[in-house]
């Protein structure tokens, strides 16, 4: 029992030495933490500008052109998603049932939170003039931004919220998610 009380003695003494020289090495360490937190809010802020900016030019585009728009601003899985959720149960070329389309991508996406039969963005088919009222840093990892976000159409007297993922690829910034609430 002497020898443990001991070697713990020694041991905690040792510690506590260690602790003072390694004190120096990692200040410069938390310093390098800072300006990663720093490059990542500015890119989360870039991101954030980003998705405004592509939600307000896409509503004000042509209408003609709305498909390829949204093409431009999305990753490639989640344009095929939201295209095969906006056409379920749809008498056109492709469409899926409601259980093929769950079975097709419920390993890659919510597909409760899909818009199932509803647009990009909002619920609505027709609208006048389409504003982002918040768009809330929810969360970040690398290269991924979640926002919550409340688009409004105060013509229509209307509010979409959403949860939007916005990712980092080649340089450049896409919409990789759209998670909405099925109208009621």
């Amino acid at each position: 029992m002497k020898r443990t009380i001991i070697a713990s003695l020694f041991l905690i003494i040792a510690c506590k030495e260690e602790k003072k020289e390694m004190k120096t090495a990692i200040e410069p360490q938390q310093t390098e933490e800072k300006v990663v937190l720093n490059n990542e809010s500015n890119e989360a802020e870039a991101a954030k500008k980003w998705l405004e900016k592509s939600i307000v030019d896409y509503f004000k585009a042509d209408i003609g052109s709305e498909e390829k728009n949204r093409e431009k601003i999305t990753t490639k899985d989640y344009f095929e998603y939201k295209t095969d959720a906006t056409n379920v149960d749809m008498d056109v070329d492709g469409s899926l049932t409601e259980k093929e389309f769950q079975d097709k991508w419920k390993s890659k996406f919510d597909t409760n939170k899909a818009g199932v039969g509803v647009g990009f963005l909002i619920t609505a088919q027709d609208w006048d003039k389409i504003e982002v009222e918040s768009c809330d840093l929810k969360s970040t990892s690398k290269d991924e931004y979640i926002f919550n976000v409340v688009l409004t159409d105060n013509s229509f007297k209307a509010k979409y919220p959403s949860v939007i993922k916005v990712i980092k690829q080649n340089g450049s910034f896409l919409i990789a998610d759209v998670l909405q609430d099925e109208p009621k």
